[in-house]
């Protein structure tokens, strides 16, 4: 059987694990990588022993080759325009997280994809780990009830990156889109991605832009926490915090409250610098209802993720999904919604006040 032939667009830091996920699946092969800095894709291609490859400094150059299939790995505001031209030009895409800036990029992604017939699926790895899916689980099974609030959000405590995350040209938001979506998709894939309808937020960077806390602070633009209050169809409201850096150990437990019942997900990686936030992994868990009359916590084993990692799960489920002609595995018709409160809160943001989501028809 011919193999799939797989392009890679942006060839830095999360491509490394593109890459190494792909060479683990017999039916792929690497054939090339695309990125703007010269030498680049050339230099990580032969890092992993793909001299074979062809290396270029345009992504449309690549495209032009025969190819099956991309990993879109550029910095977030070239995430539109990288995963357009690959659905235009034939190709399925996978592209990391967030899946744009703006709503609008976001709305001509699916487009594109519409009118390719191609799969689009964007990178939330999160949703392979075990007990992440257990969490959706109990709340699909209605032990809870009408879930009518939601808590969420993730803060390091000093947890900020450099480069291409903390430029507004180049990452459009900061902790914003790199964690805060894995947040917000944390919980709104629980309970089935209700349309969002408002949002009320707030941003500040008063940590990146300080040289003690980030030693590239003249560069720092964008924000290193996030917070927002926001309303979903059928009347469920999510309290969301996000933060990169903070005089905290916590921004505390992710809760469900429902009529019925409750369910409490503690912070992982609590003690590290870089813990807390939903990018993999959760802390433990605890269920709250009446018995009888009577308060009742129940803890929920966490259970134990075997086989490749969650990352590797996510690569090899997007190259299933070619090979078996399935639909997307993380599908744009739930991420338009992500995508749609991350763009009302930089809108809310910048204008100081609640502002209404609206989706255009696609």
């Amino acid at each position: 059987m011919r193999k799939l032939r797989i392009g890679i667009i942006g060839t830095g830091g999360i491509a490394n694990a593109h890459v190494n996920a792909y060479k683990n699946i017999p039916e792929v092969e690497v054939v090339a990588g695309a990125d703007i800095v010269p030498g680049k894709a050339r230099a990580f291609l032969d890092r992993h022993g793909l001299t074979e490859a062809k290396a270029f400094e345009n992504h449309r150059d690549l495209l032009e080759l025969d190819l099956d299939a991309v990993s879109v790995c550029t910095y977030n505001t070239t995430h539109a325009v990288c995963t357009i031209d690959a659905l235009n030009s034939g190709k399925h895409v996978l592209c990391e997280k967030p899946m744009s800036v703006t709503l609008d990029e976001a709305v001509e992604m699916v487009r594109a994809e519409k009118k390719s017939g191609k799969i689009l699926t964007i990178g939330f790895q999160p949703r392979y780990d075990v007990n992440m899916q257990m969490i959706k689980q109990i709340v699909q099974s209605g032990i809870l009830g009408k879930v009518y609030y939601i808590s969420t959000g993730g803060g390091r405590r000093r947890g900020m990156p450099g480069g291409t995350f903390i430029r507004k040209e180049t990452a459009g938001v900061g902790a914003l889109a790199d964690i805060g979506c894995y947040s917000l998709d944390m919980v709104l894939n629980a309970i089935g991605y209700p349309k969002p309808l408002t949002v009320s937020a707030y941003a500040s960077n008063y940590f990146g832009t300080k040289p003690q806390y980030h030693p590239e602070a003249s560069e720092f633009n964008v924000d290193d926490f996030a917070a927002a209050f926001i309303r979903l169809e059928g009347g469920t409201v999510i309290d969301f915090r996000i933060s990169w850096a903070m005089h905290m150990d916590t921004m505390g437990d992710t809760i469900f409250l429902g009529e019925n019942a409750g369910l409490k997900v503690k912070s992982p990686g609590l003690g590290s610098p870089w813990g807390g936030a939903w990018d993999g992994g959760v802390g433990p868990i605890y269920l709250y209802q009446d018995i009888l009359g009577q308060h009742t916590e129940t803890a929920i084993p966490l259970k134990q993720n075997y086989g490749p990692s969650i990352f590797e799960k996510k690569v090899r489920d997007f190259v299933d999904a070619i090979l078996q002609n399935r639909p997307a595995p993380i599908p744009t018709s739930e991420i338009l919604y992500n995508q749609a409160i991350i763009d009302g809160i930089i809108r809310s943001v910048e204008s100081g006040r609640e502002v209404e989501i609206n989706i255009p028809e696609i």
